[in-house]
């Protein structure tokens, strides 16, 4: 029984996740889907990104979080709109959840939608958001070993960004072994090393999140 429920939570998901991703293909918004551990810097990489992007694209932000408007007074602090969602326990967002907060966007001007997912390395993995790409953030000071324990999240990604750089002097972090895990688990991910912090490295990842929303949107113009 257990079983049959999860799958059918998941089934749902799914054709909501479908509806979604319709939905954002009408309009040509690019969907991001953000998720990392708790502390590995989600937040503080978002709003350095809309910095850099807010006057290029029209960008919003839907905000995951068990509680608290913290992270999402945060985004509105950058002159984005920002919408927030409280699971009140759950470990993730899911796509009804995504769904739900949608009309409170106008779809047709904007280019970037960001999702910053619940702080978690297990279960926002397994539930689809309709996004045109998922991005994991790993930070130097989480440890070397967390793509072979939670594989899943690294294996279902577009793209990882290890972030806090700047610290890795003060770790045992092992760009090596990261490497050596990734090529195991996900050979050919997509990988930008940088410190939300000092901005070093922003650069690459900004250019590829922007190709990524003009391709969409040249797909839009067709």
């Amino acid at each position: 029984m257990q079983i049959q429920l999860g799958q059918h939570l998941l089934g749902s998901n799914q054709k909501v996740a479908a509806e979604i991703r319709r939905l954002m293909d009408e309009k040509g918004v690019f969907l991001l889907n953000l998720m990392s551990s708790p502390g590995a810097g989600k937040t503080t990489l978002l709003e350095k990104t809309l910095a850099a992007l807010r006057d290029q694209l029209q960008v919003a932000v839907i905000e995951g979080d068990i509680a608290t408007t913290r992270d999402a007074d945060r985004i509105a602090r950058q002159g984005v709109r920002a919408v927030q969602i409280n699971t009140h326990g759950a470990c993730h967002l899911d796509g009804a959840m995504i769904q739900g907060v949608l009309p409170a966007f106008d779809l047709d001007t904007l280019d970037l939608l960001i999702i910053e997912n619940v702080g978690n390395l297990v279960c926002p993995a397994e539930f689809d958001l309709g996004a045109d790409a998922s991005v994991v953030v790993l930070s130097t000071t989480e440890g070397v070993d967390k793509v072979v324990k939670y594989p899943l999240m690294f294996r279902e990604a577009t793209a990882l960004v290890l972030n806090k750089i700047d610290l890795l002097p003060f770790t045992d972090f092992s760009l090596d072994e990261l490497a050596a895990d990734l090529a195991q688990v996900h050979p050919g991910l997509c990988r930008f090393d940088l410190s939300a912090r000092t901005g070093e490295g922003m650069e690459a990842w900004v250019a590829w999140l922007m190709a990524q929303v003009q391709a969409k949107r040249g797909r839009r113009a067709l």
